[in-house]
């Protein structure tokens, strides 16, 4: 592997909290919005940003790709959106999880809280607990919407409007704060969902990203492609001595030595930051500097 794509890979890793800050910045470009509790509602926010992040937030730029997804499938007319279909195609193909770790909001949301001093609980005996993530896909996501519809042949968003605590954090207390028709509106579902946020947040404190590892639908689109992603994790056989470093360092339970593109890695980088021996580093489309490896290859045949 060459020497600069591993000192690449090792400052992308170190630079992921400023990375995850700009990618949540832009995907809510509209703060103005927060203080006259009003949605930015311009043609932009047909388009769909690639974390979860409500369409509802004041601040939002685009539309949430879960929401979008569910207002196709809930909708009367249309059953199947080959743009957002292929949305998720595109950025699952191309990157993986790695959007879950550096470009969405509710993940740095956690990463952030699970920063605040205290005792830390590991995961690793609530493994089974991942798979529910896919459960909340298929029936909250997919069939719900798509089945249980009113007269006028309608479904609810049942993800977004009974689970999603981002719509609360970032569509509903912000609007509430600055709009008092929609704070006197406000009912047992609004409460209830404050009470699916608040457990989020405690949560997020005790154990790392409890949400992106069991419920979020999203990270479970992004996590069927992350062992064909472009973008990839790539451990280096000959300078791997065992140590078992990286899967100590790793918070989303994963054996990185055996299956360093897991399901559930969301490619923060911790592994690639604490191998000793720099065996570990991203890759994209399998190749590293192409013309150097040659360069070295000749070489070493001469």
């Amino acid at each position: 592997m060459d020497k600069k794509t591993k000192l690449l890979s090792k400052k992308v890793a170190r630079i992921r909290g400023l990375i995850q800050a700009i990618a949540t910045l832009l995907t809510n470009i509209h703060i103005p919005n927060l203080l006259k509790g009003k949605i930015y509602q311009g043609k932009i926010k047909t388009v769909c940003v690639p974390g979860l992040n409500c369409y509802s937030c004041p601040a939002a730029t685009g539309a949430c790709p879960i929401g979008a997804f569910q207002a196709v499938i809930g909708s009367s007319r249309f059953k199947f959106s080959y743009y957002i279909t292929g949305f998720f195609i595109l950025l699952g193909v191309t990157l993986g999880r790695f959007i879950c770790g550096f470009l969405c909001p509710f993940g740095w949301f956690q990463d952030l809280l699970h920063k605040i001093p205290g005792k830390k609980f590991s995961t690793a005996r609530l493994k089974p607990l991942r798979y529910l993530k896919y459960i909340i896909l298929i029936v909250f996501v997919i069939l719900l919407p798509l089945f249980v519809t009113n007269s006028i042949g309608m479904g609810d968003p049942f993800f977004c409007k009974y689970i999603c605590p981002q719509g609360v954090l970032e569509g509903a207390i912000p609007l509430s704060l600055g709009n008092t028709a929609i704070r006197s509106a406000l009912g047992t579902l609004f409460s209830f969902k404050c009470l699916i946020l608040i457990t989020v947040v405690v949560l997020s404190i005790l154990f790392y990203r409890p949400f992106c590892k069991w419920i979020c639908p999203l990270g479970a689109i992004y996590s069927l492609f992350n062992k064909i992603s472009f973008l990839n994790i790539k451990v280096e056989g000959s300078k791997c001595v065992g140590c078992n470093q990286c899967s100590k360092a790793c918070k989303m339970d994963i054996d990185v030595c055996k299956t360093p593109n897991h399901p559930e890695c969301i490619r923060c980088g911790a592994c690639i930051k604490v191998c000793p021996k720099d065996a570990i580093q991203y890759q994209f489309l399998g190749k590293t500097c192409p013309q150097k490896e040659q360069q070295q290859s000749a070489i070493t045949n001469r």
